[in-house]
């Protein structure tokens, strides 16, 4: 015997599957309860009870003689026909005939309809049940059901639900009717024509200012139930993209109740032709003469008139049924069940951007307005990409307080306050009420919004974006305009880069560092710099084959061009010319292989740098003496092999960097550049340094480290301005005592040479400490001790 205990699991979760149940359903779970009480108490019946009583019937023939049984006497033919023999007369047959004869005549006399009514009714309700019930069962549809039951129920329950809908419901119809028509009408302001696809978005629309930037509203939310609606926001997504890629529900559904149709129709026709066979009086001949007498029988169906009578009531439930089945088709093929709007949700609640949805996401909804549409209601808070928003917001505004914000201010290379943010999933509202704020760096954060309140940010002056997708608000791009001098922007995608920048009238310094080339079609074209005025320094790290023509723009105030591209080869650079103003310009890693013409019409130019390029030859470098005012030259990480004789014509260079390249042989004409005081040669092919280097008596940094020099002239230690000496990973053996020249020494590197002890002429060099002294420390330790402790002090 099976346990009832077996069966208890169904019953338990049978209570969570009554959402997805409507009406019609329900309705027929009753029928068909009825029907089976019918089929079971006609089974029953059919057990317990006689089925069938049968007589024998004696059939009289003319000119006949009939014997009679146990009779020896002979009747005469001359008796009347309508004498009946058997009125009032024993046949003498015992019970186990009567139960032979009963039996026989049950099977073979008894129509068929009448002997398995009841099992009939009961296999068609049992079919019934199993088609209404099975889409709940069945592993492909099942999980998609109880995951959604599971999520439904947690988000009627959840208390971020009933806040996000009674902050709706709770201001006045006219009241709400005022803030969307004013959201409106400031989303739709055109700051300037670039800016409309930014501030009409729904999600701009649907969020009500005082909501972000209302901060005594924070702590009514618990950060426990904010981590647990904020946890149903994943579960919604991934739940939703998982059921949309089919709809496996809905064709279940559709063929359950095509069956249950069909099945109708099968039984009622077949029931209606059959139901008259349900008789109380049956004929019965069957051949058993030989062990009873007899071959005629007459029989009664015992149960004929309450299986009537069950029929006709199974035959008009059954009807019911069907009629309810024929409105649940029409209910599904009537409209597209597929496919579910919110629209009615998004005007009462004022939600503008939750997405409808469709398969069996919006199948299982329709399902669930049918049980009740509240659930539906409550349960679209957490489609919205706003509601999740105002959570991000909440628990952000929870976790980043205006004291933790203060902690991580630091001091950036402009020596202004700022605060970097990384990673967060929006922008805390705090920030606004850290005021002494400078510079603000937000990286990797999506759906920065930049509200209004960014005006109590009266310091902010510079403001970094990596990889942040920003909406901002019309107000706040009016404060931006007149405030920001520093703009950072990296971006992987175009919608990052902000279209408001273009606007930036006060804006100093741009840097934009991401894919900019109108070449490829995805990218993203520059557009118009004009209205920038003030701009002084522009970044450009992008692929770049030309120089853009919108920098024309700027190129009557720009004074320092930044270019650093991905190695595309940058081929057209004639605008440069008319860029008068350059004091610094850095064409880094863009494949050049001479120095461009394009450089030498910059008269005002101080700063050059053609870093990680192609070039093999600078014989164009002649042509730089015509830039008076230039003072520094980097032509660092390229392939020069030589310097030309043509570089003693800079008579105006301090700084001049030539590491990283192949340049095995340094000519003395290098050193009439005798106002250099910053020279850079490391990671070359160098072998041997002029004497000439003792004119450069400004020099204060010397840098030969990677070559391959074996020794070092005694002129050297005349340039006794010398504050920075790097001559490491050399051929050195020796270190000539004249080391003491260099009072004003700092930073001494002799690592990776083969000295053998270090000359004690280096206490000389008051300035030196041990900190300074880039030495390996058993060679430190050949110098007297007493230099030793006086290096090691303080």
């Amino acid at each position: 015997m099976i346990p009832v205990t077996e069966f208890r699991q169904f019953s338990e979760q049978q209570p969570q599957f009554r959402v997805l149940k409507p009406w019609w359903d329900v309705f027929t779970d009753y029928l068909s309860v009825v029907m089976l009480m019918i089929g079971v108490f006609g089974c029953t019946l059919q057990v317990m009870q006689d089925k069938i009583i049968c007589l024998p019937q004696r059939m009289s023939m003319p000119n006949q003689t009939i014997l009679l049984p146990n009779k020896t006497e002979l009747v005469s033919p001359a008796v009347p026909q309508d004498f009946h023999e058997m009125m009032g007369l024993k046949t003498n047959l015992d019970l186990q005939q009567y139960s032979f004869i009963n039996q026989m005549c049950y099977e073979k006399a008894l129509h068929w309809y009448a002997k398995y009514f009841p099992y009939l009714v009961l296999i068609h309700t049992l079919i019934f049940m199993v088609c209404s019930n099975f889409w709940f069962k069945f592993p492909g549809s099942s999980s998609k059901i109880e995951h959604f039951i599971s999520i439904l129920g947690k988000c009627f329950d959840s208390p971020w639900t009933t806040r996000a809908l009674s902050e709706v419901s709770g201001e006045n119809p006219e009241e709400k009717d005022k803030k969307r028509s004013a959201s409106r009408a400031i989303l739709n302001v055109s700051v300037e024509g670039s800016l409309d696809n930014l501030e009409k978005t729904q999600s701009l629309k649907s969020i009500p200012e005082k909501i972000v930037v209302d901060k005594p509203t924070a702590s009514a939310l618990e950060r426990k139930e904010g981590e647990q609606a904020k946890a149903l926001f994943e579960k919604v997504k991934k739940f939703r993209l998982h059921v949309e890629e089919g709809d496996i529900l809905y064709i279940m559904y559709v063929r359950q109740t095509v069956l249950k149709v069909m099945k109708f129709l099968l039984i009622i026709a077949y029931n209606s032709a059959l139901v008259s066979e349900v008789q109380i009086i049956v004929k019965c001949n069957v051949d058993m003469q030989d062990m009873t007498g007899y071959k005629h029988f007459s029989c009664i169906h015992t149960m004929a008139h309450l299986f009537s009578k069950l029929s006709y009531c199974y035959l008009c439930f059954v009807a019911v049924y069907g009629f309810t089945c024929l409105y649940t088709s029409y209910w599904l093929f009537y409209r597209s069940l597929k496919e579910y709007s919110f629209e009615y949700v998004r005007q009462e609640t004022g939600i503008d951007d939750i997405p409808d949805v469709k398969n069996d996401f919006a199948f299982m909804l329709h399902m669930i307005d049918q049980y009740d549409p509240l659930y539906s209601k409550r349960f679209a808070v957490f489609l919205s990409e706003v509601s999740e928003n105002k959570l991000k917001q909440l628990n952000l505004n929870h976790e980043w307080t205006p004291e933790k914000l203060r902690q991580r201010l630091l001091t950036n290379h402009n020596n202004r306050l700022e605060l970097q943010l990384f990673m967060l999933s929006g922008l805390p509202d705090t920030i606004f009420e850290v005021t002494e704020l400078q510079s603000l760096k937000l990286e990797i954060i999506n759906n920065v919004t930049i509200p209004a309140s960014i005006a109590q940010l009266e310091d902010l002056q510079e403001l970094s974006l990596y990889q942040c997708y920003l909406k901002i608000h019309a107000t706040a791009t009016s404060f931006l305009k007149e405030n920001l001098k520093v703009l950072r922007v990296k971006f992987d995608d175009s919608r990052e880069l902000p279209q408001w920048l273009y606007h930036l009238r006060n804006l100093e310094e741009l840097y934009l560092i991401g894919s900019l080339s109108p070449d490829a079609s995805k990218n993203v074209v520059l557009e118009s710099l004009r209205e920038l005025k003030n701009l002084k320094t522009l970044s450009l790290k992008s692929n770049f084959t030309k120089i853009p023509q919108s920098i024309v723009d700027v190129s009557s105030h720009l004074q320092r061009l930044y270019v650093y591209n991905d190695g595309t080869k940058l081929v057209m650079l004639n605008n440069l010319k008319k860029m008068v103003n350059l004091t610094e310009l850095e064409l880094v890693h863009c494949d050049l292989e001479r120095i461009p013409h394009a450089v030498f019409s910059l008269t005002n130019l101080q700063e050059l740098d053609l870093k990680e390029n192609n070039l093999h030859s600078i014989e164009e470098i002649v042509s730089c003496q015509h830039l008076r005012k230039l003072t520094c030259l980097k032509l660092w990480h390229n392939s020069i092999c030589y310097i030309p004789e043509h570089i003693k014509k800079l008579g105006s260079l301090q700084r001049l960097y030539f590491s990283h390249n192949k340049i095995e042989i340094l000519p003395s004409h290098l050193f009439l550049c005798n106002k250099l005081r910053y020279l850079d040669l490391s990671n070359n092919d160098i072998r041997f340094i002029p004497p000439e280097i003792g004119v450069l008596q400004s020099l204060q940094y010397f840098s030969v480290t990677c070559n391959k020099i074996e020794n070092l002239p005694d002129e050297l230690f005349f340039c006794k301005k010398l504050t920075t000496l790097k001559l490491g990973k050399n051929t050195l053996s020796l270190l000539s005592p004249k080391i003491s020249y260099l009072v004003l020494l700092t930073h001494l590197e002799l690592k990776g040479n083969h000295f053998e002890l270090l000359p004690p002429e280096l206490g000389f060099c008051r300035a030196l400490k041990r900190g300074g002294l880039m030495v390996e420390d058993a060679l430190f330790e050949t110098l007297p001790s007493e230099i030793r402790d006086k290096m090691k002090a303080e």
